[in-house]
């Protein structure tokens, strides 16, 4: 017995001692660590709040980058594994939650199969339905189909019913993000017509379709990867420019509601290569409950030939007067 006790003494401090330590920084670019100890793997991702939890959905990432033989352009890719969750309290200490909704396997005309794309997952709340609704790009391998994709569960951690893929409007849909206004209205934000123009979609009720009612944007800019937040009654829309997998110059737009006319205040990045985005690119622009004038700027930190291995670049946003700004820094707290 007393044998016993000591064997399961030091598999518990075992146990603790494998898992990450808790983390109380941000370290933008380095590798994160879920509670486990597993390298974090949510990528083009974005944030929900709910009942008091964060929880963060990315693409899965998984097994060997490829560059296919027909790519006419730096295509690379990886198989579709899926779209992962975690959770947390904090936003700094990351629970895996698992794969969420999975790779088709078998159909290879099936949206979600793995030779096919999945990207820049969102999931919003709508408050009637009770249910959690998921929005993603949808692609073929050579980027052709340029569709949006709607998963939806009765649960943040799902599992998610994948419901189909369309065009918005008969529209292209690419990069994109949503965004729920303080009304319960719901806009899905995309890059369209070949990522030359951007569309901002009125979504019905439910949540699970656009309406009629959208705008065109930007048109000749080639701006993708959309992030939205709003401060005092303003909207304000981070983009990137359009240079495949390599990083460039952001931009930040500010507009009177989300469907009126948006201008261009320049590129918010401070700091350290700011011109090159901190070698990033935008994906979600986050809220922190309890800190009003404080939020989280997100960013991937591609590395196209080993996708698996891109990083995050998580940086505060915050205002100079009636100007967002997002500093570089190499670790900071709230």
């Amino acid at each position: 017995m007393r044998t016993k006790t000591i064997i399961m003494i030091l598999l518990t401090i075992l146990s603790v001692t494998s898992k990450a330590q808790e983390s109380s920084q941000f370290h933008p670019g380095k590798v994160w660590l879920d509670d486990e100890g597993n390298i974090i793997n949510a990528h083009g991702g974005g944030l929900l709040y709910h009942d008091g939890t964060y929880y963060w959905y990315g693409e899965y990432k998984q097994g060997e980058t490829v560059l296919p033989e027909w790519a006419t352009w730096e295509c690379y890719r990886t198989d579709v594994t899926g779209v992962s969750c975690y959770s947390s309290k904090d936003m700094y200490n990351w629970h895996f939650e698992g794969i969420v909704l999975g790779a088709e396997k078998v159909d290879s005309l099936h949206d979600l199969h793995t030779s096919k794309v999945v990207e820049r997952p969102k999931v919003i709340y709508n408050a009637k339905t009770r249910k959690f609704v998921m929005w993603m790009h949808i692609d073929s391998a050579d980027y052709t189909k340029a569709c949006a994709g709607v998963a939806v569960s009765d649960s943040p951690t799902g599992p998610y019913t994948y419901l189909g893929s369309f065009r918005p409007n008969g529209e292209m849909s690419r990069d994109q993000t949503l965004f729920v206004d303080d009304d319960g209205k719901a806009y899905h934000i995309c890059s369209s017509e070949d990522n030359a123009t951007m569309y901002i979609h009125l979504l019905a009720e439910d949540y699970l379709k656009p309406t009629s009612t959208h705008t065109r944007n930007f048109v000749q800019k080639y701006r993708e990867a959309p992030a939205v937040f709003k401060y005092k009654g303003k909207y304000y829309l981070l983009t990137s420019g359009c240079s495949g997998w390599d990083p460039n110059v952001a931009d930040m737009a500010v507009a009177d509601s989300m469907l009126g006319e948006w201008t261009s205040l320049g590129n918010p990045c401070v700091g350290k290569n700011a011109d090159k985005t901190f070698y990033g690119q935008s994906t979600y622009v986050q809220p922190i409950v309890g800190h009003p004038d404080l939020w989280i700027a997100m960013f991937d930190k591609w590395r196209k030939t080993d996708l698996p291995d891109s990083r995050y670049i998580w940086l505060p946003l915050r205002f100079e007067g009636d100007t967002p700004k997002i500093v570089w820094h190499e670790a900071w707290t709230f």
